[in-house]
């Protein structure tokens, strides 16, 4: 009796393992994707498809991210994960985990379209920041109007002179409103092309400054940076902008790795003293001479051009979800 029962124990779990072997490993399934990089928030990234579909893959630290190489793309160069900007065309293999949600296993791109959404990124920034500077002055001339306006019906023997400032006026505003729409339309067709790269408040922000020549990062600096990292650590959602500049003086091609060394150096600091995680990291940014703050005739405007500015950025929808939730 004994031995019939213990083969019959022996059989149910020669069945049950030949049962569990049958059981394909869905969660293991790979996945093929290929889009544009909507929004990084952390290590969630936001993926539209050629049929508008949004999907959301989630980045880790076994993520591979490379860069395909060569006439036939079969070489790869690997980059880090800060490279996966909004904008950017990537193809992504990807598996599903225990909750269904899509992990990344590799996400590769083309360095051309690279170029293209850091290119992108950096013009919608600052056509946002012109659109905005002539909408404050539409909005200045509006108000000269007004007065001039009830200026007019105190002052009947400057009427002629008073009727010519408000034709100027009027082609100001004109003009202005022109150039807005046209700002707004580049705008409109560069979210709808590469995703929302503007959709982000501006939390905080440190500006570190160089000397003529240099990159290092001077120790002042340090402790301001470290405060920032702690506070955007405090935040759902951060994610760290770096933008490096240089002054006008010399040569253009010099002053623009000026620029990409001391962005480069600033973003190695937050990462190894500040401990913020390269899912957190946008690709540093060499703007070179563009955007000049101060006059590159001085010495101090030189100098107050030659800088790093660093900002904690949160994406609108996410600190939407958090009110909401709050």
């Amino acid at each position: 009796m004994a031995k019939h029962l213990s083969g019959k124990r022996l059989f149910i779990g020669i069945v049950s393992l030949m049962l569990m072997g049958a059981i394909p490993n869905v969660s293991a399934q790979t996945v093929q994707l290929k889009g544009l990089i909507k929004g990084r928030s952390g290590p969630t990234m936001i993926l539209q498809t050629s049929n508008a579909e949004t999907i959301t893959v989630t980045l880790t630290d076994n993520t591979e991210v490379g860069q395909v190489q060569g006439l036939l793309k079969a070489r790869r160069k690997e980059m880090s994960m800060a490279a996966l900007i909004p904008g950017l065309a990537v193809e992504i293999e990807a598996t599903r985990d225990e909750h269904n949600q899509l992990v990344a296993k590799s996400v590769k791109f083309k360095g051309d379209d690279l170029k293209r959404a850091e290119s992108i990124q950096a013009g919608l920034h600052e056509t946002s920041k012109q659109a905005q500077r002539n909408a404050e002055e539409v909005k200045k001339n509006q108000e000269d109007l007004e007065k001039q306006r009830a200026a007019l019906q105190a002052q009947s023997d400057a009427l002629r002179q008073q009727q010519q400032k408000v034709a100027e006026n009027q082609k100001k505003i004109a003009e202005n409103q022109k150039t807005i729409a046209q700002n707004k339309a580049a705008i409109e067709a560069a979210i709808a092309r590469f995703g929302q790269l503007d959709d982000y408040y501006i939390l905080d922000e440190v500006t570190v400054y160089f000397g003529n020549g240099k990159t290092n990062l001077e120790s002042k600096y340090q402790t301001p940076l470290l405060q920032l990292a702690q506070k955007a650590k405090t935040i759902q959602g951060y994610m760290i902008e770096i933008k490096g500049y240089a002054s006008s003086v010399g040569s253009e091609t010099v002053n623009q790795r000026f620029s990409e060394d001391r962005a480069d150096n600033v973003a190695n600091f937050l990462l190894r003293q500040g401990r913020i995680s390269l899912t957190n990291l946008l690709a540093p940014a060499a703007m070179g001479e563009s955007d000049q703050v101060g006059k590159s005739e001085t010495a101090e405007g030189q100098a107050q051009n030659r800088r790093v500015v660093v900002r904690i950025l949160q994406n609108k929808g996410i600190a939407g979800l958090q009110v909401k939730g709050d």
